[in-house]
């Protein structure tokens, strides 16, 4: 227990002294958080719409699929993103190997499916009712989206969260699309795994620490954000 409060402490010593090298880390960490969840989102909250409100031939093995991406093994997708990246691979050209921007874009491939099939589902459990009535009253497909999207919020929330917690907690393809390079590619996850194989647990425990902490805050204000009630305007939700 005693070797937990000293990394505690070394912790809060190496955020107060202001240290670069922690910074460094925790800046690269939130910048690829940010940028894979935001992309992520882009990708993922359309297709999960198209999933849970379309009816086409198909649909289930897509959503078969989409399931079946949340339990993608990281470091196959890390493997496959890096080879994609290769010089003279389909997407060499992009020079995103080595770089943060390669690290965001696998981190973005991890979480779409996660996105698309929470997405999905939470616009599935929506009240049969409700969007064949917003139809009923001639509303468009995007203003049917729209509002599908807006009565889903809490599952849309829900895989806003799990991405963020993927970002954060990915190690491998982290390692083999960016290379773990310090000050340019190197997050808090995979900064822990360098500094436990050298033998520096110390260290390591103070950066883990900063990185729950980091989760913390953030699943604390997406779930704030989730759980918040709604206007309500004569009675009726707004």
């Amino acid at each position: 227990m005693e070797f937990l409060w000293d990394g505690l402490r070394q912790a809060v010593d190496l955020l107060l002294s202001g240290d670069d090298q922690v910074l460094d880390i925790v800046w690269v960490t939130l910048r690829m958080a940010f940028w894979s969840t935001l992309l992520a989102l882009a990708a993922g909250l359309p297709l999960g719409l198209l999933l849970g409100l379309a009816r086409f031939p198909g649909r289930g093995s897509a959503l078969t699929l989409v399931n079946a991406g949340m339990g993608l093994p990281p470091v196959i997708v890390g493997l496959v993103v890096a080879l994609l990246l290769f010089r003279g691979a389909p997407l060499g050209w992009l020079d995103l190997l080595y770089t943060l921007n390669g690290v965001i874009l696998a981190q973005a491939v991890l979480a779409l499916p996660i996105v698309a099939a929470l997405t999905a589902s939470a616009v599935q459990s929506l009240p049969d009712g409700l969007l064949d009535q917003a139809r009923a009253f001639g509303a468009s497909r995007a203003a049917v989206a729209a509002l599908a999207l807006r009565e889903a919020r809490v599952g849309v929330l829900a895989a806003t969260i799990a991405a963020v917690g993927s970002a954060f907690a990915e190690v491998g393809a982290v390692i083999l699309v960016g290379g773990n390079i310090q000050g340019e590619t190197q997050t808090l996850a995979s900064a822990v795994l360098v500094h436990v194989s050298a033998g520096e647990y110390g260290t390591a425990i103070a950066l883990g620490i900063i990185l729950l902490g980091l989760v913390l805050l953030l699943a604390a204000a997406l779930t704030m954000l989730q759980q918040r009630q709604p206007r309500t305007v004569l009675g009726r939700r707004s």
